[in-house]
């Protein structure tokens, strides 16, 4: 007897908690960026039923209290309509070590690649290189995902699960390198390997003795800026290709809830100071505007 017909089973009514992860909710649910689409869709595709459906209102509604992300697993708890909280799992094998070296060697003959993830940026096309590794980012069936819930519906998926899959969505849309954690390498890892293969990839600088500079004799030279570099006297400036590269690195704050992402948000503020700094820099000779009154 197939799980579909189990379809038709009592419904109940969640006890509500306040503090609950509430997703963003609207057509967006479940992530905004490529990856966290890709997510749902892949789930969707599974042809899960009407669980993943009734998941929804329990990922807008705020019943799913937590969610840990480790390698290999996510453990969550969801209000559901007993007092007792249900305790979820969602296992989705870890890839093996020699598999993560093929990944890290095609990304290595990538340099781009190695620039957007150092920027905290999923390159559109990362699923190719893990294919051409032999091996998928995302999960390719619904067995691959092993999943449990303490709730009484033994069905698999429960609405319970299922919310947490919504859940998952958003937050790989704030932190791409979550999706490498359930894989089995964690963020700092990863970005460990990649500066790893970013500083390989470098030419070496020259050696040579670098005599250590006095400190000024006067304590109020101390303070004073340094001479502007001969570039900048030039009026040469070069801005970076990757717009505010600390904060992508960051990621956004754990579940976020504003009405657009950090990095959204802020991109525009870092913009207009980069270039507020660069024509303060180019002022050779000017005093910085003052902010008196």
């Amino acid at each position: 007897m197939g799980w579909r017909e189990y379809e038709h089973y009592p419904k109940t009514t969640p006890i509500r908690k306040e503090g609950g992860i509430k997703a963003k909710g609207g057509s967006k649910l479940g992530g905004e960026r490529w990856w966290a689409k890709r997510w749902i869709a892949v789930l969707s595709g599974f042809d899960l039923g009407a669980r993943l459906t009734r998941g929804r209102s329990y990922a807008r509604s705020g019943q799913v209290l937590s969610v840990v992300i480790a390698p290999g697993v996510v453990n969550a708890k969801v209000q559901g309509s007993r007092p007792s909280p249900y305790k979820v799992s969602i296992k989705l094998a870890p890839l093996a070590p020699q598999a993560w070296e093929r990944v890290i060697a095609e990304l290595a003959a990538r340099a781009i690649f190695l620039a957007k993830l150092l920027a905290g940026e999923m390159p559109a096309d990362i699923e190719e290189t893990f294919q051409q590794a032999g091996t998928p980012l995302f999960p390719t069936t619904s067995r691959d995902l092993v999943t449990d819930c303490s709730c009484p519906d033994w069905s698999n998926p429960c609405k319970h699960i299922a919310a947490v899959y919504y859940l998952l969505g958003e937050e790989f849309d704030r932190d791409p390198f979550l999706i490498f954690t359930l894989r089995g390498l964690p963020r700092e890892e990863l970005l460990r390997r990649l500066h790893g293969l970013e500083v390989a990839t470098q030419p070496a600088a020259p050696s040579r003795d670098i005599t250590p500079e006095p400190l000024p004799i006067d304590p109020t030279a101390f303070w004073a800026a340094p001479p502007a570099p001969v570039a900048l006297a030039a009026g040469e400036l070069h801005p970076s290709a990757v717009t505010a590269p600390l904060l992508r690195r960051l990621g956004d704050f754990p579940f976020w809830r504003g009405a657009e992402p950090v990095l959204a948000a802020l991109t525009p503020a870092y913009a207009e100071a980069s270039l507020r700094a660069g024509d303060l820099l180019l002022r050779e000779g000017e005093a910085p505007p003052s902010h008196e009154r």
